[in-house]
C-alpha cells in the first residue's frame, strides 16, 4: 500500500509539475510568411479578400476531400465570411474585419475543436515594389489557452513549425494561380466596320520597334498633361497609329493620342499637336489580355484579311485603340486592345 501511495504522490507531483510547466509557458504566439510574386498589389489583394477563391489557392484544401465550404452572401470586403467542415482538418469559419485596399487585409479565424473554440487574428500585408512585383505577407497571432498549450506540448512540433510550411505553400499556390489568370487571353478577329475618326491630340516619334511599348510609356503622359493644362476634353481612348512600319529594318514612325471633341490650334514650338483621323473602312480584331499577345491578334487579322481578299488601303495608317489598359484594371487577362487596320 505504501508503494501505491508513493506512485500516487508521485503521479500527482508529476502532473502538478507539468501544470505549472504549461501554465507558464506564453501562450502569445506570432506566425507569417512573405513572398516576393510577379504581380500588381491590386491583382493580389483582389484575389485574397474575394473568399471564393481561396478553394483554387488554399493550402488545407489540399489537404482532404472531403471539406465542405459554405460561404455567406457577403464574400469580399469587411463583414465577409465563410466556414468550413472537415472530418480530417476539423472546422472552422474566416471573417473579414477590415481592408486597406491594395495595402492590408485583418481577419479573424475561428477554429472549432473539442477543447472548444480558438480565434486568433489573421493578417495580410501587400508592398508594392514595382508596378508588377509586390511582397505578400500572411500571419496569425493570438494567445493560447490552457489546453491548447497542453496540446502542443505534446506534440511531435510546435504552432508555428506546423504553420509556417502551410503559409509558404499557399503563398506558392496564389502566386501560381494569379500567374495562370494573367496569361489567359482571347483574340477575336470582328470583321469589317467603320471607324467614325475625329479630331486627336498627338505626339509622334520614330524609333526601333523594340522600343515602341517603352517610348508609348513616355509619350502617352504628355499627350494627358498637355490635354489637361488645356482644358482639352477626351473624347475617346488612348491609341497608338502607325504611320510607317518597317519590320525588315526594326523601325517604326507612330503616334500616339488620345480623341479630342474639336480641332486645335497648337503653338508652333509645342510637342503635342493636333490631327485628324477620316471616317474609313476597316477591319476590326480584339485582343483580350496582355499586350504581348498583339503580335498574334495583329498575325491573325493580316490572315483574315488574306483569306478574305481584303486589301490594306495604300495610304491608311493602322492604329490601336486601348480599351482596358493597366491605369483601368491591374489583370493583364482583362486588358482590351482594338486593331484597326483602313481597307479598300
Amino acid at each position: 500500500m505504501k508503494i501505491i501511495k508513493y506512485l500516487f504522490f508521485l503521479l500527482l507531483f508529476a502532473i502538478i509539475a507539468g501544470a505549472v510547466y504549461v501554465f507558464t509557458i506564453d501562450g502569445d504566439y506570432q506566425v507569417e510568411e512573405s513572398k516576393v510574386i510577379e504581380a500588381p498589389d491590386e491583382l493580389l489583394f483582389d484575389t485574397v479578400n474575394y473568399f471564393r477563391t481561396w478553394e483554387k489557392w488554399g493550402p488545407w484544401m489540399e489537404e482532404t476531400d472531403d471539406m465542405i465550404i459554405t460561404y455567406a452572401d457577403k464574400v469580399s470586403g469587411p463583414g465577409a465570411y465563410y466556414s468550413w467542415k472537415s472530418e480530417t482538418e476539423g472546422d472552422g469559419n474566416m471573417e473579414t474585419v477590415k481592408v486597406a485596399p491594395f495595402s492590408s487585409i485583418d481577419q479573424k479565424i475561428t477554429f472549432i475543436t473539442p477543447m472548444g473554440e480558438s480565434v486568433s487574428d489573421v493578417y495580410w500585408k501587400f508592398e508594392k515594389i514595382e508596378p508588377k512585383k509586390t511582397k505578400v505577407t500572411w500571419g496569425m497571432k493570438g494567445t493560447q489557452s490552457f489546453m491548447e498549450k497542453l496540446y502542443w506540448v505534446i506534440q511531435d512540433s510546435t504552432l508555428s513549425q506546423s504553420i509556417k510550411p502551410m503559409y509558404a505553400k499557399g503563398l506558392n499556390n496564389i502566386e501560381e494561380y494569379v500567374q495562370e489568370r494573367m496569361e489567359a487571353y482571347s483574340i477575336s478577329v470582328d470583321g469589317v466596320t467603320e471607324h467614325g475618326g475625329g479630331f486627336y491630340m498627338y505626339s509622334a516619334t520614330a524609333s526601333d520597334i523594340a522600343i515602341i511599348p517603352e517610348k508609348m510609356k513616355q509619350m502617352l503622359p504628355t499627350v494627358d498633361s498637355y490635354m489637361y493644362q488645356n482644358n482639352l476634353p477626351k473624347t475617346g481612348m488612348p491609341f497608338t497609329l502607325y504611320n510607317e512600319y518597317n519590320e525588315e529594318q526594326g523601325t517604326a514612325i507612330y503616334s500616339v493620342g488620345i480623341p479630342t471633341r474639336d480641332k486645335v490650334i497648337t503653338p508652333q514650338e509645342s510637342a503635342v499637336l493636333c490631327g485628324f483621323m477620316p471616317r474609313q473602312k476597316v477591319i476590326k480584331t480584339t485582343l483580350k489580355g496582355d499586350f504581348k499577345n498583339l503580335e498574334e491578334a495583329w498575325d491573325k487579322t493580316y490572315d483574315y484579311m488574306a483569306k478574305n481578299n481584303l486589301e490594306a488601303l495604300e495610304n491608311g495608317s493602322p492604329f490601336e485603340v486601348y480599351r482596358v489598359d493597366p491605369n483601368i484594371q491591374p489583370n493583364p487577362a482583362e486588358w482590351i486592345t482594338e486593331i484597326y487596320i483602313p481597307i479598300k
